[in-house]
């Protein structure tokens, strides 16, 4: 029987080379998404077509009761995930001088509250089988902070430390937690930013593609990564040593 993967932010950039690699070793994807409809029926059409099995799942994760409502209909029909990436988040950039309370706090509830909403439905069914991967995707900006970005780096250093809490409280159920911190990647999210004068601050002078982001995520999915758990694997380049 193939495992499960919950992949959140799944229709586009990194949540969508996430889904398409777990498919390609044989989970079956849930793949959300909030309003890009779509996009994620296009991704799970993809998928099907190369001989694997997905779904489209709906929802923000922002909304707590709309995820676990929506999380524990999945697991009512299909069963417990074996594998989970929170992966769905939001930018609202600017100078924290000017930065307005919106745009701090939806930022906070999308990156990080988005976590709890989406794992802690999961975690009961994980615990009782005493097996499962969580997979919180943070940034560069979590692990040195970015200037205009103090809402995203606080979002993202949040996750790096809930990931760790969490991996100590579950350790012993043989459920692991970790994180993949993403630097520049060539998603949507950069594209309106100085690609030429940015790769000049990577030591391997470019961005990473998003399958290199999914390659490290797959492997902290797979068994062999089965004694790795409160860890961050960086995939930036060398910009954060």
């Amino acid at each position: 029987m193939s495992r499960i993967a919950l992949v959140t932010g799944a229709s586009r950039g990194i949540g969508r080379a996430i889904a398409l690699r777990l498919a390609r070793e044989g989970c079956r994807v849930w793949a959300n998404y909030s309003g890009s409809k779509e996009a994620a029926e296009g991704l799970c059409a993809e998928i099907e077509s190369a001989g694997g099995s997905a779904r489209p799942a709906q929802f923000n994760v922002a909304d707590g009761e709309a995820t676990a409502l929506a999380i524990e209909t999945l697991i009512d029909e299909e069963g417990g995930p074996d594998v989970v990436v929170s992966n769905a988040g939001i930018t609202r950039d600017g100078l924290m001088a000017m930065m307005s309370g919106d745009d701090w706090s939806s930022v906070i509830n999308t990156n990080l509250g988005g976590f709890f909403h989406v794992v802690k439905p999961c975690l009961r069914p994980m615990l009782r089988k005493r097996a499962g991967r969580i997979i919180g995707i943070s940034s560069l900006s979590g692990e040195a902070g970015n200037a205009g970005q103090v809402n995203y780096a606080a979002s993202k250093a949040g996750l790096i430390g809930a990931c760790k809490a969490l991996a100590k409280e579950i350790a012993s159920r043989n459920v692991t937690v970790n994180v993949v911190a993403p630097g520049f990647i060539e998603t949507d999210m950069v594209k309106d930013l100085p690609k030429d004068e940015l790769e000049k601050l990577v030591p391997l002078k470019r961005f990473g593609k998003p399958e290199e982001v999914a390659a490290a995520v797959s492997f902290l999915a797979s068994e062999e990564a089965a004694y790795i758990t409160g860890h961050v694997l960086s995939v930036n380049g060398g910009m954060y040593m």
